[in-house]
């Protein structure tokens, strides 16, 4: 409001967390109609966003030290609790008096100086339980210490985690604020460390990448562009390295369309595993390509830039008014192989008549959570179900639009088996006009240059 003071970054964080539902609503379009009430607005960001990938553990925190349920706390006291408990565990660097005390007068902005003193007593009862709030995980007790690093967690005095040798899921799912379920799917699938690590890959903070778009300029003049605007970057080669893999990890918040270089079109944001859907397909200029499910059209620029704009290029996709999205990407680009067609264009003519089809298939998202943070609350072994069977239908649509000795490239940002290897395998099995010529899964990591999760298959259709 015109004339007020800006409010804290906590008091905003706790706004949008008492409005947040888990299941029902994403934070985002909260949060952007309460950033122009704060000065800080990326610290409102990462603590909004802090406390939901860290939801379960902060609710174990603050049931353990509050003495009673979380659903019997006042739903605007619990918001600014979260907060509170948040920033104890996960921000060490915040000194434990400020945490405290911006959280007691944030409960009484907010709900009144009557309800302060459970505020100030849930948050004091906590730190007087903390032993150390950034200790080395070799030298820690798994039952008293929530993770924040590979390396490093908070320790508390007692034992109020579940046992890992009782529960590795039990452990996991709680330790990372996942879905006991999935993190069972995972140790079945990979073994408990690599399940650890996928659960510290899906949980971190995700850093920003920029794919380099080699039509119009090279990573060295892309970053040098960005030094001389002050913004930090280095060239990084993906999670698995290629002859063209060259992308530049962004450190620092940022936003994006006012980076030099992204409003002519020298740049698209994409994760480093993201990318590998494409480098996989191995696109040519003499190529006709559909893209089926193409929007918001990220995949699509890329496979405009690695056939030199020179392919003949159609992006599709069955939500109509994303399409527009795919439009404005091509207009920022400048490309001219790529032309958008509705979905309900397609027809049997088409049949036989692609080199290539990229098949970017709606997914879980298990393998972004650590971007698509709500995913964890709404993902669900039934809609894994319904989902294999959009993403068979749509496979099978494929197979028949490409033409002899043709590929499809078929590819998720999930890493679950079943949407991945397990549908591949089965649609092998009941067309055999068909054959792998590669596969590849990336699971998540927070090591290195951090990545998300993907998926991709290469299936030839013979000759």
């Amino acid at each position: 409001m015109a004339g007020s003071s800006p409010e804290s970054a906590r008091f905003i964080a706790a706004q949008v967390l008492r409005q947040f539902q888990p299941r029902r609503a994403y934070a985002g379009p909260i949060l952007n109609r309460l950033l122009n009430r704060t000065d800080e607005r990326q610290r409102a960001t990462d603590l909004v966003f802090g406390v939901i990938r860290n939801l379960l553990a902060i609710d174990t925190v603050t049931t353990a030290f509050s003495g009673r349920p979380i659903e019997r706390i006042n739903k605007t006291l619990l918001a600014v609790i979260r907060v509170g408990v948040y920033e104890l565990i996960y921000r060490p660097d915040c000194p434990i008096y400020s945490i405290v005390n911006e959280a007691v007068n944030t409960a009484k902005h907010i709900g009144g100086r009557k309800q302060t003193g459970f505020v100030n007593a849930v948050l004091r009862q906590a730190v007087r339980h903390i032993t150390e709030r950034q200790k080395e995980l070799s030298a820690a007790s798994p039952r008293r210490t929530l993770v924040q690093t590979p390396q490093a967690g908070c320790e508390f005095d007692m034992d109020f985690l579940p046992d890992p040798e009782v529960s590795s899921s039990a452990y996991l799912s709680t330790c990372f604020s996942l879905p006991q379920w999935l993190v069972e799917a995972w140790l079945s699938e990979f073994g408990l460390e690599q399940a650890r690590q996928v659960c510290f890959g899906s949980n971190r903070r995700p850093s920003v990448y920029a794919r380099v778009n080699p039509l119009k300029t090279t990573g060295s003049n892309l970053l040098e562009q960005f030094a001389a605007a002050g913004i930090q970057a280095e060239t990084v080669c993906g999670a698995r390295p290629t002859k063209a893999c060259e992308m530049i990890k962004i450190t620092g918040p940022h936003a994006v369309p006012q980076l030099p270089g992204f409003a002519e079109g020298l740049f698209t944001i994409q994760d480093v595993a993201a990318s590998h859907a494409v480098r996989l397909l191995d696109p040519q200029p003499d190529w006709t390509i559909l893209d089926l499910c193409a929007a918001p059209g990220t995949k699509t620029m890329q496979l405009a830039e690695a056939t030199q704009d020179s392919a003949r290029i159609i992006a599709t996709d069955i939500d109509a008014k994303r399409l527009t999205m795919i439009n404005e990407n091509l207009t920022r680009f400048a490309l001219q192989s790529v032309s958008v067609l509705p979905y309900a264009q397609l027809s049997q003519q088409d049949e036989g008549s692609f080199d290539a089809i990229l098949l970017d298939v709606p997914c879980s998202n298990a393998g972004v959570l650590a971007k698509r943070i709500e995913v964890r609350f709404r993902i669900t072994r039934n809609s894994l179900k319904e989902l294999t069977k959009t993403q068979r239908s749509l496979l099978e649509k494929a197979a028949r639009l490409v033409k002899p000795g043709g590929r499809i490239c078929y590819s998720t940002c999930s890493i679950q088996s079943a949407e991945n290897a397990d549908l591949i395998g089965a649609f092998l099995e009941g067309n055999g006009q068909f054959e792998l010529t590669e596969e590849e899964l990336i699971l998540p990591s927070a090591e290195g240059f951090d990545h998300d999760g993907a998926y991709a298959a290469v299936l030839t259709r013979r000759s």
